[in-house]
């Protein structure tokens, strides 16, 4: 059974920092890529940090240089180091499993989903 379980959100203040964590099961970590998704309330589902099978990562521009997303391929774990966040980061966080050759940066990518985190940003 695939399962993807999402760890570490919470409430922050604009400038804080969090990091989630993403375990995975039931399938090879490593053959796919994995990405980190989000959805604020009344928007789309949208590509925030991807990394493939090679570790090439890469990054929406609205959080450039603030999240950096990595992986442990040995203890099958995705990694989300967010920085400086802003009040505009508020949303649920889903980590994500892609197709092989994918680059994970877009929901058409996507065959497994994590649960979902909140992550709210506020002061």
């Amino acid at each position: 059974q695939v399962q993807l379980a999402e760890s570490g959100g919470g409430s922050v203040e604009p400038g804080g920092s969090l990091r989630l964590s993403c375990v995975v099961s039931g399938f090879t970590y490593g053959s796919y890529c994995m990405g980190w998704f989000r959805q604020a309330p009344g928007k789309e589902r949208e590509g925030v940090a991807a990394i493939d099978e090679e570790d090439v990562t890469g990054y929406a521009d609205s959080v450039k240089g603030r999240l950096t997303i990595s992986q442990d391929k040995g203890k099958n774990t995705l990694y989300l180091h967010m920085n400086n966040l802003k009040p505009e980061d508020t949303a649920m966080y889903y980590c994500a499993a892609g197709y092989a050759g994918a680059s994970c940066a877009q929901v058409p990518d996507i065959w497994a989903w994590g649960q979902g985190i909140q992550v709210t940003v506020s002061s």
